[in-house]
């Protein structure tokens, strides 16, 4: 059965529409009452809006744990998503633990560490060899990922509905979420428009997995800080005999002949023929919000070999954009029965642009909250743990985030950066280190003494919320 839901906007609720977590209006998402005729099939303990790797991730620990999940995903797999495609062993240790064949022979291309190209030098640098993470990363298109990874969560006994798109949170008579309102057919026929039946989904409690734009965050006042980093990235495919490189490759200043452009760049083989080639901004450059990303990726890649194929005739995908939310960009990350993963929490590391990693770790941790949430008895109870979402990722990601963004905030002096990448570049050691500290890659116990020293730095941070 269908059922078609309204909004409304309850003025006549005592205290009015729901407050927003910094005290002011947020918008009334959609109110709800009971169902007639009571639960329908497709209702669940927890609803995952999402099934890019941050939902996928959830709904496959949720499944293990045994809970009724619902995994809704707007597009059918396989689906595009803008993407660097390179993968940190922080991200390949992540795949593994769900069960994930990363071999060759399943479609991954390993690759050894990463090369950095700045100041005119080259410096090739093997992932470190650590107790806590595999030694090597991989590349895969987000394509392939996002489907491997929703497959599994399905295999796990998530339900996932392909082609639903989520309008909004469905809440009850105390304005806490209960579920979700959404058209069935696929995003690429835009259901808002096409008439698609409307119909209401519920649950316990909701997952917002919706990336950057996150329309569920939004619709109960939850809105990107303007205190935290944010990057801007485009990306595009290019034929070229680099395809299969051992390495990925990060370059720290970008050349338009004797001209120095603003951003960073990345050349990441696939192994299929093509390279994925692509650059990045952050919002403390003077140029991140006035520059056309499409024309610099061409003005930089001007500059590369000719035999290498960056050029427009070898080009075999669209130039593609996307946002980077970094650093906890969106807080708080519980919100009366909202909880937020992956993009939508603003979880990219502000060091490197990484996103997947986290988006897969903040999925087990919101899993286990989850999952301990629901088994206790009384609803204050299930409250009392849900809350402890956020500071569970504040132990896990706060000190660190911290520093990223402080180093976010250097790094965007244009004379600093050059600085930094002459005088560093010439120091092996050096970079070795910050390889480590940008990759977010030491043994927690023990190591060496970058370890030590990384890890000390990320407890002394402070946890600023």
């Amino acid at each position: 059965m269908t059922e078609h839901v309204c909004v409304e906007s309850r003025p006549d609720r005592p205290g009015g529409s729901v407050a927003s977590p910094a005290g002011r209006p947020g918008p009334r998402p959609l109110a709800r009452t009971s169902r007639p005729g009571g639960p329908r099939e497709d209702d669940a303990d927890v609803i995952v809006v999402g099934a890019g790797p941050s939902g996928a991730t959830t709904a496959y620990y949720l499944a293990q744990a045994g809970l009724d999940v619902l995994l809704l995903e707007k597009a059918r797999f396989p689906r595009e998503k803008v993407c660097g495609d390179g993968l940190t062993p922080r991200a390949v240790k992540a795949l593994i633990a769900m069960g994930v064949d990363v071999g060759p022979d399943s479609g991954w291309l390993r690759n050894k560490g990463l090369r950095v190209i700045g100041a005119g030098l080259r410096l090739e640098m093997t992932w470190p060899e650590l107790g806590s993470y595999p030694g090597y990363g991989l590349v895969r298109t987000r394509a392939a990922l996002d489907e491997t990874l929703a497959r599994r969560a399905q295999a796990a006994g998530a339900k996932l509905l392909e082609g639903v798109t989520v309008t909004g949170p469905v809440l009850d008579d105390s304005g806490n979420v209960a579920g979700v309102a959404a058209r069935t057919g696929s995003a690429d026929d835009d259901p808002e428009r096409s008439g698609a039946p409307a119909v209401t989904y519920r649950s316990r409690v909701v997952v917002a997995a919706d990336g950057n734009s996150s329309r569920l965050s939004v619709a109960m006042g939850l809105r990107k800080r303007d205190d935290r980093p944010l990057g801007v990235a485009v990306r595009t495919y290019y034929r070229s005999p680099r395809h299969d490189d051992d390495y990925l490759e990060s370059w720290l200043d970008l050349w338009d002949g004797d001209r120095l452009l603003p951003g960073y760049g990345w050349i990441f083989g696939m192994g299929d023929g093509t390279s994925n080639v692509g650059l990045g901004l952050l919002n403390t450059s003077a140029a991140f919000g006035n520059t056309d990303y499409r024309a610099l990726l061409k003005r930089w890649l001007r500059s590369m070999p000719e035999e290498w194929g960056y050029t427009e005739e070898n080009r075999t995908e669209p130039v593609r954009g996307a946002a980077l939310p970094m650093g906890f960009n969106r807080t708080p990350h519980y919100y009366r029965g909202l909880l937020l993963a992956g993009d939508a929490g603003g979880m990219v590391n502000p060091f490197n642009g990484e996103g997947i990693a986290y988006a897969m770790e903040s999925g087990e941790i919101l899993a286990g909250t989850i999952v301990q949430a629901l088994a206790r008895t009384t609803r204050e109870q299930t409250e009392r743990v849900l809350l402890g979402y956020p500071q569970a990722l504040q132990d896990a990601y706060g000190g660190y985030y911290t520093l990223g963004r402080v180093f976010v905030q250097l790094i965007g002096r244009p004379k600093l950066m050059r600085f930094a990448t002459r005088h560093g570049m010439s120091r092996p050691a050096l970079m070795r280190f910050a390889l480590k500290l940008l990759a977010n890659l030491t043994d927690p116990r023990g190591g060496d003494a970058a370890d030590r020293l990384i890890n000390g730095m990320t407890r002394l941070a402070p946890n600023t919320r």
